[in-house]
C-alpha cells in the first residue's frame, strides 16, 4: 500500500502543476485558437484546409518523409546551389513524428501537427513555470500568452521542429534555474538533436552551470553558503557536460555517413545556410532602408521583429536575468543573426528566446487596469492570426 502511495505521487505532482499552470495553458490555447480561426476564414479561397496547409508547408514535408522512410530512403531535392538534403534536419521531431503515426490512425502529416501542437503546449507551460519562478505567477501567465502573439506564432501551430525545440529548451532552462543541473543537460542534448540551435541551450547550460559552482565556491571560502544550498559540485559540471552532446553527436553522424567530417555544414551549403557574422542580415537591412524599390510587408515585419528582440535583450541584461537565460536569448539572437540564409527566416529562429518576453510580461503584470491586460493580448492576438494568414496563404516563400 505504501509502494501504491510512493508511485502515485509524481503523477499527482504532475496534475497539481497542470491546475496551478491552468491559467497560462487555457490563455496560450486561446490565443492560439483565435489564430487558427482567423486562418480558417482564408480557407475557401485558396481550395484547401487550414489545417492541412499548416501540416504540410515548406518545410514539413522533409520531417514527414524522414519520419517514414529515414534518413537513407529520403530522396534528395534538387536546389540551385546543390541537392537539398535530409541530413539537414534533426531527428528528435521527426522520430516523434513516427511514434505517433504508428501508434494512431493519423496520416503521417497530422501525425506531425499533433506532435508540434503538444509540444507547443509543453513549451507554454514551461514558459509559465520559468515566469512564475523567477517573478510570479500573473507573469508567467501574461508570458506565456505573448509568446502565442508573436508576428510569427503562426509557426506555432505549423508541422514544424520549433515546437519541440522550444519545449526541450524552456524545460531546460527551468531545470537551470531550479538548479537541476543533470536534467539541464539532459535537455539540453535532446534540444541538440532537434535543432541546430541546440547548441545556445547546450552554451546557456555550460556556462550557467559552471557560473553557479564559481559562485557556491566563492560564497563557500567567505563562510555565507548556507548547508541547505549547497550542491555536489558534479552535478552542474555533468550538466555542462552533457549539454552538447546531442549536437555534436549529430554532427559526427552526419559525418561518419557522408564520409567527411564537415559534412552536415556543407550539406547546409545547399540552402546558403551557415554564420556569416551578421553581414547578410545587415545587407538586408540596407537595401530596406536605402534602395529603391517595393518591400515585401514580411521585410518589414521581420527587420521589427529583430529591433525588438535586441532592445528586450538589452532591457533583460538590465532587470538582471539569469545569467542562464541571458546567454540563451543573447546565443538565440546572435545565430538568428549571423546565419546567412534568407532574410525572412530570422524572424523564425527567434521563437525560441522566450525569455526576451518577461520584460513586457512584467510591466504588463503591474497593469491593473480592470480588462486592459486582456484587451492588448486579444488585439494583439487578432495582428498575429491575420498576419498568420497573409503568410500562410499570401506569401510565397516560407517564414
Amino acid at each position: 500500500m505504501q509502494a501504491g502511495r510512493r508511485g502515485r505521487r509524481p503523477l499527482a505532482r504532475l496534475v497539481s502543476s497542470a491546475r496551478y499552470a491552468a491559467p497560462a495553458l487555457f490563455g496560450y490555447v486561446l490565443v492560439r485558437a483565435i489564430g487558427i480561426a482567423v486562418l480558417m476564414l482564408w480557407e475557401g479561397q485558396h481550395g484547401t484546409t487550414s489545417l492541412h496547409r499548416l501540416s504540410t508547408l515548406w518545410d514539413a514535408s522533409w520531417y514527414q518523409d524522414i519520419a517514414r522512410h529515414g534518413y537513407a530512403g529520403t530522396v534528395p531535392r534538387p536546389g540551385p546551389y546543390g541537392p537539398y538534403q535530409p541530413y539537414a534536419f534533426f531527428p528528435v521531431y521527426p522520430m516523434l513524428i513516427r511514434v505517433v503515426w504508428w501508434l494512431g490512425p493519423l496520416s503521417v502529416n497530422y501525425a506531425a501537427l499533433v506532435v508540434a501542437w503538444i509540444a507547443a503546449l509543453v513549451a507554454a507551460w514551461g514558459i509559465f513555470a520559468v515566469g512564475e519562478r523567477l517573478y510570479n505567477r500573473r507573469t508567467g501567465v501574461i508570458a506565456a500568452a505573448l509568446w502565442g502573439v508573436t508576428p510569427y506564432a503562426v509557426v506555432e501551430s505549423m508541422a514544424y521542429s520549433e515546437l519541440v525545440f522550444s519545449a526541450l529548451a524552456v524545460w531546460a532552462m527551468y531545470a537551470a534555474v531550479t538548479r537541476r543541473w543533470v536534467w539541464a543537460g539532459v535537455l539540453a542534448s535532446l534540444a541538440g538533436l532537434t535543432r541546430p540551435t541546440g547548441v545556445a541551450v547546450a552554451a546557456a547550460i555550460g556556462i550557467g552551470g559552471v557560473a553557479a559552482l564559481l559562485v557556491q565556491w566563492r560564497q563557500d571560502r567567505r563562510g555565507v553558503l548556507p548547508e541547505e544550498d549547497r550542491l555536489p559540485w558534479w552535478r552542474p559540471l555533468l550538466g555542462a557536460a552533457l549539454a552538447p552532446l546531442g549536437f555534436v553527436g549529430f554532427i559526427l553522424w552526419v559525418g561518419w555517413q557522408k564520409g567527411s567530417l564537415d559534412a552536415y555544414f556543407r550539406i547546409q551549403d545547399a540552402w546558403q545556410s551557415h554564420f556569416d557574422f551578421g553581414r547578410s542580415t545587415a545587407h538586408s537591412f540596407r537595401v530596406m532602408l536605402m534602395v529603391p524599390g517595393p518591400v515585401w510587408m514580411t521585410d518589414v515585419v521581420v527587420a521589427a521583429t529583430i529591433t525588438v528582440s535586441v532592445l528586450l535583450l538589452v532591457v533583460s541584461v538590465l532587470q538582471r536575468q539569469p545569467l542562464t537565460l541571458i546567454v540563451y536569448s543573447g546565443m538565440i539572437l546572435l545565430l538568428a543573426l549571423g546565419d546567412a540564409a534568407y532574410f525572412n527566416s530570422r524572424a523564425r529562429f527567434l521563437i525560441p528566446a522566450f525569455a526576451l518576453l518577461f520584460p513586457l510580461a512584467g510591466n504588463l503584470a503591474r497593469v491593473r487596469t480592470r480588462g486592459l491586460v486582456p484587451a492588448v493580448l486579444a488585439t494583439a492576438a487578432l495582428c498575429s492570426a491575420a498576419y498568420g494568414g497573409y503568410v500562410v496563404f499570401v506569401y510565397t516563400n516560407s517564414p
